[in-house]
């Protein structure tokens, strides 16, 4: 505030004048009474009158009203509980009533489309221990409590770029790559590798539980308890997508087709609510929070640039949190939040989060709809043709087999029943230096997915039996797969996401090909397998399963509507 000069009077209900005080350079000039309602306002005029220089480094006036439409968003978020204004002698950008929810705080700034295409993260709070797969602590002995909460996008909005991604903890916009990499390892077997979602995330807890001068300008933070934060917000964020279940449109999945080639577009509109001319396109360019290193599937939590493994296997538990059932919006009112923007120039703070699929339709289908598919044939013996009273249903077979036998691989090993089949003869592979450590990590994980594998030499092994289901002549490629897989991500990972890749690079070896002709029997049991499982509308590599041609879209298509 020293190169200005603020004059903020502020006025209680007990105080029948209001005192208004003025600095000017740093310094305070005045203080008198004045006559004003129940409030504080502060004015903020001759910017630069003390340090002139500094008004060379101004950017054009489009991008600094940027930041500043970026900076009341965030607060405005923060804060569904207070008005917000922002206004330009030409434009409304900003006009935002108090509410007393969250979601509807959201709608305001980001509008319908963009509302209707976002997952809610139902409130869900747990005691601080050292790691999730500790047993929960006695009521006495709880200290401190961690709260997530939020919204986050469904699996058929992908984004090219982290410009959806924010991130508030306290109130505070931050940017860090743990929580950021829980995201990410939320969505893993639902995007592909390099598709991000859109997420307002928002984490409450003790103020002792957070260092927030890790940074100058408080953007960064590090977390006393990081491994228990990650985990606890990478299970909010699956349980509500597991909840969702949705699956894509042709619509919808041609929007997030060319998502890509649109990312950089002009932005739309703030809101309905937030421009004069709401047809009219925003001049208003996301603010630039300073950018951080690009982020990799496998860095964030432990990542050292080496491979490492958490710990031993531990037995399955069927539910580590109570979650909430998601039918509704209502969110504290205090609760914070904020975002964060990662990546170079891109448009407006609100285009970075809305307006992806444009053309998505108004109601998304839901995979209770596809338990009653008739299957009318194959398309090149690769996509399975159905019917039912929705819409007009294509089917990719070899994914969706994929998706069952991904599922139920992760099951039975988790159960610790993973069935493998002997070779006739063993198959000698020769690794890597590099293949050769990672094999030696994960030996014990590979033997109980079903591997039976044992060194014939110094860098040579001997695989003598694969999983079930994996031909002869394919399991030494699964097995490189998985050991070069690992070999990319070069980072630590921890036993579920070893598991999760396994099972992933199992599956797909073992599903139906393309170019398979299948029987209405075959037909009619895969689609009922894929209604059953839990995300049927991807499979374990990101890529869609399902796509719906409604009834609506049809009969639009013939002009009938």
């Amino acid at each position: 505030m020293k190169p200005s000069r603020p004059s903020p009077p502020s006025r209680v209900c007990s105080s029948k004048p209001a005192p208004k005080v003025e600095f000017a350079g740093g310094k305070l000039v005045n203080v008198k009474p004045a006559g004003l309602p129940v409030g504080t306002t502060i004015s903020v005029a001759d910017l630069f009158y003390s340090v002139p220089a500094r008004r060379k480094f101004l950017k054009s006036e489009t991008t600094e009203l940027g930041h500043i439409a970026s900076l009341v968003t965030h607060y405005a978020l923060a804060n569904p509980g207070r008005q917000f204004i922002l206004t330009t002698p030409t434009q409304q950008i900003v006009d935002c009533s108090p509410v007393e929810r969250l979601a509807e705080r959201v709608y305001q700034l980001f509008g319908k489309q963009a509302f209707d295409e976002l997952i809610e993260i139902p409130v869900v709070s747990a005691a601080f221990r050292a790691a999730i797969t500790e047993p929960e602590l006695e009521p006495s002995e709880e200290k401190a409590r961690l709260t997530v909460y939020g919204f986050t996008s469904r699996p058929e909005v992908q984004r090219p770029n982290r410009n959806g991604i924010y991130i508030f903890v306290n109130r505070r916009l931050v940017r860090d790559r743990l929580v950021l990499h829980a995201i990410n390892e939320a969505y893993r077997n639902i995007l592909p590798s390099n598709i991000f979602p859109a997420t307002l995330l928002f984490l409450e807890m003790p103020y002792d539980e957070v260092d927030v001068n890790v940074h100058p300008a408080k953007i960064e933070v590090r977390f006393r308890r990081s491994q228990f934060v990650h985990d606890f917000t990478r299970d909010a964020i699956r349980q509500a997508l597991m909840s969702a279940r949705p699956i894509a449109s042709f619509a919808a999945a041609a929007a997030a087709g060319v998502a890509p080639q649109n990312a950089h577009a002009a932005g739309a509109p703030l809101s309905a609510a937030a421009s004069l001319d709401p047809a009219a396109p925003s001049i208003v360019p996301r603010a630039i929070i300073p950018a951080m290193e690009e982020i990799g599937l496998g860095s964030g939590v432990g990542s050292d640039g080496g491979f490492d493994l958490s710990s031993a296997p531990l037995q399955p538990i069927e539910q580590r949190f109570a979650f909430e059932s998601g039918a509704a919006f209502g969110l504290p009112a205090q609760a914070g939040a904020s975002g964060i923007a990662t990546e170079p120039p891109a448009p407006n703070w609100a285009a970075n989060f809305a307006g992806v699929n444009g053309d998505a339709p108004a109601t998304l289908p839901h995979p209770d709809q596809i338990a009653d598919l008739k299957p009318l044939g194959q398309v090149s013996s690769s996509f399975i043709v159905a019917v039912n009273g929705e819409g007009l249903w294509l089917v990719d077979q070899h994914v969706a087999h994929e998706r069952v036998l991904f599922e139920q691989h992760l099951e039975a090993r988790r159960a610790g029943r993973v069935e493998s089949q002997r070779m006739l003869m063993p198959m000698i592979l020769e690794l890597s230096p590099r293949q050769l450590v990672i094999y030696e990590k994960i030996a014990e994980e590979l033997s109980a997915n079903g591997f039976e594998v044992e060194p014939m030499g110094p860098r040579s092994v001997a695989i003598q039996a694969a999983p079930a289901g994996i031909a002869g002549s394919d399991a030494e490629k699964l097995l490189t797969e998985i050991l070069d897989g690992i070999e990319r991500e070069n980072a630590a990972i921890s036993i579920e996401t070893l598991q999760a890749k396994i099972a992933a690079s199992t599956a797909c070896h073992a599903a139906i090909k393309v170019n398979m002709p299948l029987d209405q029997t075959k037909m009619e049991w895969l689609l009922a397998a894929l209604a059953k499982t839990d995300c049927p509308m991807s499979c374990p590599h990101g890529r869609p399963v399902v796509l719906r041609y409604s009834i609506k879209e049809i009969e639009k298509a013939f002009h009938r509507i």
